[in-house]
């Protein structure tokens, strides 16, 4: 079936194909798993058990979530700007999938190593955004109007910070290609002497994907749902595929540019495990971390948000950007 693929298609259109197949069927079953994974984790943090009737442990309960979301009416609301409330959906998964185009699971597993792998996840990313406006927006919904100017406003404040700290690690390799930088981690990961920058990128990583306790656009509290409020069926799904591939791709970029990408950990070099486990481990262990900050704190007010951006994370990035300009300048 391949070598038919290649004399159709040529081998670089085939392997494009192929790759564009193997990132749809990543999105899905990596969304999956992490449902079921929240699930579990916010489950066991308050002490109960979860979904445990579908499946082994509950395993198979997200896929047939997934399958009733597939069985269930698409309604449009009569007053909606329909081409903008059917587009949404549809721009918010075209990013996911532009964003991983570029992402290396290994040192020979990745569609396309090009030398502004780091701009395109940055230019594409802003995808998400515009979809979450154009969803509130178009729904002529008091709440999802609300969820989407939170949303931009957020995504705008905290979104300095985290480029003011990847900028760093950008002065440091002279490169924005995505291997060249895991290549320049070969002794020593950039979270070892780059550690505050880590820190700053996963909170505004968080904010970014409006997670909690960030999740002001979509605060059930507030706004019912926020930005999808008018949403249902399989175009929900695609806000929901969004959300938890977009936590995927912030912390494989975190692996990347602070966490030695495939590289295995400095004192575990010597065990026969592929870059690509070593890899995934990494990203899966951060995903933990962000859903264990969920099922820990409060949301916040609006304002103390915008506060802690402006006042606190945009500050200590750019102080953090000139000292460490400053040494790499001295080093050289």
């Amino acid at each position: 079936m391949w070598q038919t693929a290649v004399d159709i298609l040529g081998p670089d259109l085939a392997a494009i194909v192929a790759g564009a197949i193997g990132l749809v069927a990543l999105v899905q079953v990596n969304t999956l798993f992490l449902v079921w994974l929240e699930r579990k984790v916010s489950a066991h943090i308050q002490l109960r058990l979860g979904p445990m009737e579908v499946g082994p442990h509950g395993i198979l309960q997200t896929l047939v979530d997934g399958v009733k979301l597939l069985g269930k009416e698409l309604i449009t609301p009569r007053h909606v700007d329909r081409k903008l409330y059917v587009l949404a959906p549809v721009v918010v998964f075209t990013g996911v999938l532009a964003c991983l185009v570029v992402v290396p699971f290994d040192e020979e597993l990745q569609l396309r190593d090009l030398n502004v792998g780091v701009l395109l996840i940055f230019a594409f990313s802003a995808f998400n955004v515009l979809a979450i406006l154009m969803g509130g927006w178009s729904a002529n919904n008091k709440y999802s109007l609300l969820g989407a100017i939170r949303s931009v406003a957020q995504n705008v404040a905290y979104e300095i910070p985290l480029l003011l700290v990847v900028l760093n690690v950008l002065l440091w390799t002279n490169s924005m290609q995505m291997s060249t930088i895991v290549a320049a981690q070969s002794t020593l990961w950039n979270v070892f002497w780059m550690p505050v920058a880590a820190v700053i990128y996963l909170i505004c990583a968080t904010a970014e994907t409006n997670r909690a306790p960030f999740d002001i656009p979509e605060a059930e509290s507030e706004l019912v749902a926020g930005f999808h409020t008018e949403y249902s069926g399989m175009r929900f799904a695609m806000f929901f595929l969004a959300e938890y591939s977009n936590m995927f791709i912030v912390t494989a970029v975190a692996t990347t540019l602070f966490f030695g990408g495939w590289k295995s950990p400095p004192l575990l070099g010597f065990l026969p495990v592929p870059g690509v486990v070593w890899f995934f481990l990494k990203v899966y262990a951060l995903i933990f971390v962000i859903i264990w900050v969920r099922w820990t704190f409060p949301r916040l007010r609006f304002d103390q948000l915008m506060n802690f951006s402006w006042k606190v994370m945009i500050p200590v990035s750019l102080i953090h950007l000139i000292v460490y300009a400053g040494i790499i300048k001295i080093i050289r």
